[in-house]
């Protein structure tokens, strides 16, 4: 039985501003979560809520996603409750690949770190009362949000490719010529690589979820002393990435140099002339394509994905920097050098990012004025370069020595006031005198 007094004050939590919105806010993922599952029932697949439903007992698609999910979530744990749930996650992944090379079933892992998760949410539910309870629901969330997300992404871009049957690849190749056409550069200098470059670009590119874990798992370190997490870390930017730019999917969907002009897009292409021919000049118009291919390149979410890693492990110690470094230089040379992307996706991507980082961080500094004049200035270059690319992109080809520069440094202004007011930021805070939390007893996992 909980007494009048601690049920007061939790009553009253509740009804605090800010868990208001979180509610609100959990509230409508839910129904955008609800009405994902219904889009992709109406095109003959499962949803993100029933395929995530699966991998409780049917092997995962990524068991690397699912321990990186379950690491997020020992943050809030102590180091003897981190080695059990670990413990727990092994044992109960072992048993099922007994299970499944005995039946001939499909061969992976990552369920036991999914069960944990799910029964630290129990746990927190039925043992945790008050802060402890919030904390534990707040790092099972975290884990959640990564998995939930990684599944909605699958889902968005199957609506992508079946809703936007013509796709804008023309425009965006006509303004890449302002750029020097960077994709089909890269195209030729990762062939030149060979396979040991190729191989390495690869694993970047597709391993970029597990080096955002590590940065953020540096910036969740002190989590479970504190019991509380930071005002801004790299998992809220990486999720509002995810959530916002398949929006932008839909109302400029491009496929890539590799399928527009390359030869991964078989009958629909215009002509196979990546990474060896840049497209001629011509007037830009849309163009039909296939059914399955995602229209997921404006902007480069890879690109934005790499920026945020590398600007929240700029606090991080000398390895981690350099590995968020890398990390972005590499990403980059992948989207291009693979034909993913156009020059122009990736100064959109990298201002989309900054503009998003900088309005979270705005949020927690109590919408301070210049962080949104930076944000309004950052929503305006992304629109007018999306503007730029549909409307102007003959005119942008037309005067490359212009145009160019102009865009560069529509991205470089948008840094320059990113860099200028984190600093800023930087320095008041450091002004300012912060008492250490008190450390309280932590309840053990039962």
């Amino acid at each position: 039985m909980f007494s009048r007094k601690g049920g007061g004050a939790e009553s009253a939590a509740w009804r605090r501003p800010r868990v208001v919105l979180w509610a609100a806010a959990g509230a409508v993922g839910l129904g955008f979560l609800i009405a994902l599952e219904i889009a992709a029932r109406g095109y003959g697949v499962r949803g993100p809520i029933t395929d995530q439903a699966r991998e409780v007992v049917f092997a995962p698609k990524s068991g690397t996603v699912l321990y990186a999910s379950m690491a997020l979530m020992l943050v809030v744990l102590t180091w003897r409750q981190r080695l059990i749930a670990i413990g727990a996650a092994v044992g109960i992944d072992l048993v099922f690949w007994l299970v499944r090379w005995t039946v001939g079933a499909e061969m992976m892992y990552g369920n036991g770190a999914l069960l944990v998760t799910l029964g630290c949410a129990v746990i927190a539910l039925t043992r945790r009362t008050g802060r402890e309870r919030i904390l534990l629901l707040q790092g099972v969330g975290l884990a959640l949000l990564l998995v939930t997300g990684r599944k909605t992404g699958y889902t968005w871009l199957l609506i992508t490719s079946k809703t936007r049957p013509t796709v804008l690849d023309q425009y965006v190749a006509t303004a890449d010529q302002a750029l020097g056409n960077p994709s089909w550069v890269a195209g030729r200098i990762v062939e030149a690589t060979g396979a040991a470059g190729f191989r390495v670009l690869e694993f970047v590119y597709i391993q970029l979820a597990v080096m955002a874990v590590l940065v953020a798992l540096y910036q969740l370190r002190n989590v479970a002393v504190e019991r509380r997490f930071p005002r801004h870390h790299l998992v809220r930017t990486f999720l509002a990435i995810g959530l916002l730019g398949p929006g932008i999917y839909m109302v400029f969907p491009v496929v890539g140099p590799i399928f527009a002009y390359g030869a991964d897009g078989g009958q629909w292409a215009l002509a196979e002339l990546w990474p060896t021919t840049p497209p001629p000049v011509a007037v830009p118009q849309p163009m039909p394509f296939d059914e399955f291919t995602p229209r997921n390149c404006m902007p480069s979410l890879h690109t934005a994905w790499a920026t945020a890693i590398f600007i929240h492990s700029r606090k991080a110690p000398r390895a981690l920097r350099w590995a968020g470094t890398f990390w972005l230089i590499a990403t980059l040379g992948a989207t291009l050098g693979f034909g993913y992307h156009y020059g122009a996706d990736i100064v959109a991507g990298v201002v989309f990012t900054l503009t998003i980082d900088i309005a979270l961080r705005t949020l927690d500094h109590g919408w301070d004025r210049k962080g949104i004049r930076l944000v309004a200035h950052g929503a305006a270059v992304f629109v007018a370069l999306l503007l730029s690319y549909r409307f102007l992109s003959l005119e942008m080809a037309g005067h490359p020595w212009v145009s160019g520069p102009l865009v560069v440094l529509s991205m470089v202004s948008v840094i320059y006031g990113y860099v200028r007011i984190t600093k800023r930021w930087e320095r008041r805070s450091a002004t300012v005198s912060v008492p250490q939390p008190r450390r309280e007893p932590q309840p053990e996992l039962v």
